[in-house]
C-alpha cells in the first residue's frame, strides 16, 4: 500500500457504525479527527494523559498551549469545572454552538493537566454539529480536541486538510463534509471577576453583550511573558506556507487573490486584470459580501490557494464587524505568520 494509500485508509464517512468505532478509538487511548460546525477537532480522552500527550506529539504543539475539552450535555461539566451562573446563562443562549468557556476547575478535578497547560482554569465547550453530538456522546468521557492539523497552520475545514495535514498521526478522521461555520469556537474566560472575550469566533462580543447586559472586556491576542489561557491566543497562528497580504486593492505579480464582493476592477501591477486569472490562483470568499459566507470559506479556500507558484495571497479589504471581526483576527495572524 502506498504512503497516500496508507493516508487515506484511516478516512472513514461519518455514520453509526463509524461514530462506534471512532468511539472506541477514544477509549483506547488513541486520536480520531472528528467534525463539527467550527472545524474539524483532534480529539483525545480527556482524562488520559497519554493519549492527550498524543495530541501534543501529532500537532506538534507548544505544551503551554491550552486545550478545548469537548462535552455532548451542559449537565456533564459541574463534574469538572465551576459552572458558574454567568456560564449557565451563555450556554442557555449559545450551546450547542460555537463558543467555549473558560472556567475554574473542581477541586479533584479528573481532567489531564495537560489539557489546562497545568492551569487551575478549563476551556470546554458543548458543539452543535449532529455528528458531534453522538461521537460526544457515544465516547461517554470528556473530549480534548484543538483543530486536526499541525500547530500554527490553516485549521481543517475539510476531511482532506485533516489527511494533508497530519497522514498516519491521526487513527482515524470520521468525514463528514465540509465545516459550516469554518472559523474555531470563539473563547470567553468567565473564570474571574468579569468576562474576557479571549478569541474571536461566530459568537461575538455584541452578542454576548447583549445577553449580559452589559459591554464585555476583549484580549485577543496574547502578550509575550502572559499565561495562555486560551487557544488561539498566540500571534502567529493559522498560516499558510506563503505570505498573507491583507486589505489589498490591487495585485503583485505572482500573487493570488483571496477575494471579498465584486473584484471586476482589480487589477495587476504592471498589466493585467485579477478577474483574468485561473482558478488556481483566484478565490472569493464571497460574491455577495456575505460574511457568514465569507467565514466558512476562509480556510478552505486559502488552503486551495496556499501553493508554491505564487509569491503570496492577496486578500481584498473585508468589514470588522459581525463576524467580520474574527475573519480579520484570522487573516492578521496569518499575515503576521508570513513574516517570521
Amino acid at each position: 500500500m502506498s504512503a497516500a494509500e496508507q493516508k487515506q485508509s484511516s478516512l472513514i464517512k461519518a455514520g453509526a457504525g463509524a461514530v462506534r468505532q471512532a468511539a472506541q478509538i477514544i477509549q483506547d487511548g488513541g486520536l480520531v479527527a472528528f467534525p463539527t460546525e467550527t472545524v474539524y477537532g483532534l480529539g483525545a480522552n480527556a482524562l488520559n494523559g497519554q493519549a492527550v500527550a498524543r495530541i501534543f506529539a501529532a500537532k506538534e504543539r507548544p505544551d503551554f498551549n491550552p486545550l478545548i475539552v469537548h462535552f455532548h450535555d451542559p449537565d456533564q461539566l459541574p463534574e469538572y469545572v465551576e459552572f458558574n451562573e454567568t456560564a449557565r446563562l451563555l450556554a442557555s443562549h449559545f450551546w450547542p454552538g460555537p463558543i467555549s468557556f473558560v472556567l475554574p476547575q473542581v477541586q479533584g478535578c479528573k481532567i489531564s493537566e495537560l489539557c489546562s497547560a497545568g492551569l487551575p482554569t478549563l476551556a470546554v465547550r458543548v458543539p452543535a454539529h449532529k455528528i458531534a453530538q453522538s461521537f460526544l456522546k457515544e465516547c461517554g468521557v470528556p473530549v480534548a480536541a484543538p483543530s486536526a492539523n499541525k500547530s500554527g497552520r490553516l485549521s481543517p475545514t475539510a476531511p482532506v486538510h485533516v489527511v494533508g495535514s497530519l497522514g498516519n498521526a491521526v487513527d482515524m478522521v470520521l468525514a463528514a463534509g465540509n465545516c459550516e461555520v469554518g472559523l474555531e469556537s470563539t473563547v470567553l474566560d468567565l473564570s474571574g471577576s468579569e468576562p474576557v472575550l479571549l478569541r474571536f469566533g461566530a459568537i461575538t462580543a455584541e452578542q454576548i453583550s447583549s445577553v449580559l447586559g452589559y459591554d464585555i472586556k476583549v484580549s485577543g491576542t496574547h502578550i509575550e511573558g502572559e499565561t495562555v489561557k486560551s487557544p488561539g491566543q498566540l500571534l502567529q497562528h493559522y498560516a499558510p506556507s506563503i505570505s498573507v497580504r491583507m486589505n489589498a486593492v490591487d495585485l503583485n505579480p505572482g500573487e493570488a487573490l483571496l477575494a471579498f464582493g465584486s473584484d471586476k476592477f482589480m487589477g495587476i501591477k504592471g498589466g493585467g486584470a485579477a478577474k483574468d486569472l485561473p482558478d488556481c490562483s483566484r478565490s472569493n470568499l464571497s460574491e455577495t459580501s456575505d460574511l457568514n459566507e465569507a467565514a466558512a470559506n476562509l480556510f478552505r479556500m486559502l488552503h486551495n490557494l496556499d501553493r508554491a507558484e505564487h509569491s503570496a495571497i492577496a486578500v481584498m479589504p473585508i468589514p470588522r464587524m459581525g463576524i467580520g471581526v474574527a475573519i480579520n483576527d484570522r487573516l492578521s495572524r496569518a499575515a503576521q505568520s508570513g513574516k517570521s
